[in-house]
């Protein structure tokens, strides 16, 4: 009984200890949506700090929405990840699959060179890439803002190691059947690498659409701005009111928290060797 009861308090003091960090990891997160709702009658640097507004209003937001275009914020944003999300799929499933599936002469060391771009800061090859978009014309384009982000080395990474573990079996089966390298690909690798795939979707569409420092750098026409951009404006424009800062920085967020609530559920193990008959 001592043993058990020694047991349940250590499960409780862990829970405790677990939720305590949740709440100072999510505290930041909380006090900006709270702000976001504050009216300018309430004091949002209070002390202590007081997350839910008194008197909730959806005031900032209409203001914000009504003082800058965000309708077209929201669409360049999404235009920017959506492609750098289909270009990131299919580039480097491509790239990984003869890295993991096929056996050729410097196999091993072109994927060693290819982990190593993972090193490399983004402020290294930063001017480089510049002035790659400007010789190709590519400033203030959409293309230009999703250029960096065109294929990852850890897409290349996470996407080889998943199909590595595809079993052996289905791809002999399909080579019977006479399926070509890309129907192969394509047919039987992609399905099953699925959970790969849609974490690969949530990095790729998380860092494209909280990228900040590559739009500043190649765009200067505010009809590309991306969402970053924007709110980093609303700050010179309200002349730091938070409340509207807040609403804005939370319109931004709100889509990355939607799509990672869509997709968790998504990123589970698969049994990629269920069709294998043993």
């Amino acid at each position: 009984m001592a043993i058990r009861q020694e047991s349940t308090v250590k499960v409780m003091g862990t829970y405790l200890l677990l939720c305590a960090i949740a709440f100072l990891m999510l505290f930041p997160l909380l006090w900006l949506i709270g702000t976001a709702f504050k009216s300018p009658t309430e004091d949002i640097f209070a002390f202590p700090p007081q997350i839910f507004p008194s008197q909730p209003t959806w005031g900032n937001f209409a203001t914000v929405w009504q003082t800058y275009p965000f309708a077209l914020y929201l669409y360049n944003s999404s235009l920017v990840a959506f492609l750098a999300v289909g270009l990131n799929l299919l580039l480097c499933s491509l790239a990984a699959y003869p890295l993991a599936r096929l056996d050729f002469k410097g196999r091993e060391v072109i994927f060693a060179l290819v982990l190593a771009t993972i090193m490399i800061p983004f402020q290294i090859v930063m001017i480089p890439l510049y002035i790659l978009a400007v010789n190709l014309g590519l400033r203030n384009t959409y293309l230009g803002i999703v250029l960096p982000n065109l294929i990852s080395a850890f897409g290349i990474f996470l996407l080889r190691q998943a199909l590595k573990a595809v079993p052996l079996e289905l791809e002999e089966a399909a080579r019977i059947d006479g399926c070509s390298e890309l129907g192969i690909w394509w047919n039987i690798m992609l399905p099953a690498i699925r959970p790969a795939l849609l974490t690969l979707t949530i990095f790729v569409f998380i860092g494209s659409w909280s990228d900040f420092l590559w739009p500043l750098i190649v765009l200067d026409d505010p009809d590309y701005y991306t969402l970053p951009l924007a709110v980093a404006n609303l700050a010179d424009s309200f002349s730091l009111d938070w409340r509207l800062v807040a609403a804005g920085s939370v319109i931004s967020i709100a889509p990355i928290l939607l799509l990672f609530l869509f997709l968790q559920k998504y990123i589970v193990p698969t049994d990629v060797g269920s069709g294998v008959k043993g």
